[in-house]
């Protein structure tokens, strides 16, 4: 692999890893708005707490795509033609998700405001799952009825719940809201054993019959063993206090597995192209990166009472 493709390669998972760390707080949150918010104005505060974050992490999948289509057409061309129902099913979540979250303070009234509500948690699980069989897809070289397929979805699934729950510890501390934050931190070391269940599971069925195909074993070892690790020290008394950053951490994990050890179609990128694809992002990607610190930093300031959003 020449220098121009490897530092693509690269910049691709930098930019699918951001985004799953980023939008895993926003969409676990909703998936877990039932069960931290009780009423009406804690499930307001929830979506005070998810937007405008949404819209910044969004940034992140916007990026991953223009850089897969412009310097991997062969990837994106099989990524499209093994998961377009999935694909297909996480934009119409993903539009019910962000309808939920655009519309639900244009009117003032608690039945609008109720589906509204719904259609945030329905698109948030739906997004999660969806998250999870591409993960799992891209990893078995398409879409298989195998058991991996369930548990690694399940285990994408877990990893999103688990980092909204990290993000609401912290995002929903208030002297009105304070049980959402505490049900919140709560909720991050049962979710973090399942998630550790789901993936020793994984790991096994990993071996039997419709399992991924690797391009290099041990990279997939290692990254496993870091998101066990990760998941046990969450799981553990202290686990709530280590979640904002072994939350971060395990989400990662399926973007690094799929960008180090999937095999997946790959071409050299033409030098052409990847001049002047490097030329118009090399300008933005600090920007980028500056903006992800600052976002992760900003889940320690809990959410305001009322927004554009809310």
């Amino acid at each position: 692999m020449d220098v121009l493709s490897f530092a693509s390669t690269a910049l691709l998972a930098l930019f699918f890893v951001g985004y799953l760390v980023l939008a895993g707080s926003d969409i676990g949150l909703g998936m877990l708005m039932p069960h931290v918010a009780r009423g009406p104005a804690q499930r307001r505060r929830v979506v005070s707490a998810i937007a405008p974050y949404f819209l910044a992490s969004e940034v992140w999948l916007v990026a991953a795509v223009g850089v897969l289509a412009g310097l991997f057409p062969l990837l994106e061309h099989h990524v499209v033609a093994e998961l377009r129902p999935v694909l297909a099913a996480m934009l119409a979540a993903w539009l019910v998700r962000d309808a939920g979250l655009w519309l639900r303070a244009r009117v003032a009234g608690p039945r609008w405001r109720l589906g509204c509500d719904a259609a945030i948690v329905a698109g948030s699980w739906t997004v999660a799952a969806t998250w999870g069989l591409t993960v799992a897809g891209m990893l078995t070289g398409g879409l298989t009825a195998s058991a991996f397929t369930v548990l690694c979805t399940a285990v994408v699934m877990a990893l999103f719940a688990l980092r909204g729950a990290a993000f609401g510890a912290e995002r929903l501390v208030g002297p009105a809201d304070a049980e959402s934050a505490d049900v919140a931190a709560r909720v991050t070391r049962p979710l973090s054993r399942a998630a550790l269940g789901a993936t020793v599971l994984a790991a096994a069925a990993a071996l039997l019959p419709g399992g991924p195909e690797l391009s290099s074993a041990a990279p997939a070892v290692i990254l496993a063993v870091v998101l066990a690790g990760a998941l046990a020290a969450t799981s553990g008394l202290v686990g709530p206090m280590l979640s904002r950053h072994t939350s971060a951490l395990a989400i990662a994990v399926p973007g690094l597995l799929v960008a180090v050890a999937a095999q997946l179609p790959w071409a050299p990128v033409p030098a052409g192209t990847g001049v002047f694809v490097w030329v118009t992002l090399l300008p933005a990607i600090p920007v980028m990166l500056i903006g992800q610190v600052w976002l992760y930093r900003m889940t320690r300031r809990p959410a305001v009472e009322a927004t554009f959003f809310a």
